[in-house]
């Protein structure tokens, strides 16, 4: 199993944010994290900070819309060139359609679920998504404690991925650290995002690859799984 490493630059210094997402180009892909102070209480970036971070960033773009109204803000993401765009099924009304706007303007398309939302409704669709995001902490801000009671929905998850055959990429977001990465990994997890656990060290470089050798050594069905 791939293991890719995600790094959020909710963390990063906004000020020097350039500089910051130059820093993580040993990664796979860059998090933004797009909030509008109305389907979470926070407001981060918008389609013009994420167009400009398309145009400077070493890597591709990995953009996670905490937003309402999905079905109509989504695809106007994935027209800026992002690689990834994810939306919320909480925020969405037609979830297929969004996705095949996604697929249709060249990104691939993420549905991402809150804790609370239970993923058995969307287990049938999983062929209409490239990635599913497992939310491990309450969207809306960084530095939450990881909640390991989301871990039986990624392994449902897993399962069903597994089972059927397909290419989609099962990603966590929220609370992960060396403490943590091993346990989504061991659940089925293979995309990873990682804030303060990279930007809140001195060498991110070097903390983008203790995270990577952390989440290989647990890799779902790996010799060392716990």
């Amino acid at each position: 199993m791939t293991v890719r490493i995600n790094p959020s630059i909710l963390s990063a210094d906004f000020v020097n944010l350039q500089r910051d997402v130059e820093r993580i180009a040993s990664a796979d892909l860059v998090h933004v994290d797009v909030m509008d102070n109305h389907f979470v209480p926070n407001l981060t970036f918008g389609p013009q900070m994420v167009g400009r971070l398309q145009a400077i960033a070493p890597i591709p773009l990995d953009v996670h819309l905490m937003i309402s109204d999905a079905d109509r803000w989504a695809p106007g993401y994935a027209e800026l060139g992002a690689f990834s765009v994810t939306f919320h099924a909480e925020a969405a009304s037609d979830v297929v359609e969004t996705a095949r706007a996604l697929r249709e303007r060249g990104s691939r398309a993420g549905l991402a679920v809150k804790p609370g939302t239970a993923i058995e409704p969307y287990l049938e669709l999983l062929p209409e998504f490239d990635q599913v995001l497992v939310m491990t902490v309450e969207p809306g801000f960084g530095g939450q404690s990881f909640m390991v009671e989301t871990m039986p929905k990624l392994r449902t998850l897993r399962e069903a991925v597994d089972r059927h055959g397909l290419d989609v990429w099962l990603q966590v977001d929220g609370g992960i650290a060396l403490d943590t990465i091993g346990i989504a990994a061991e659940a089925g997890a293979d995309t990873f995002v990682a804030g303060s656990a990279v930007y809140g060290r001195d060498s991110v470089e070097a903390a983008i690859a203790k995270l990577r050798a952390a989440a290989e050594a647990h890799t779902h069905g790996s010799p060392g799984r716990v």
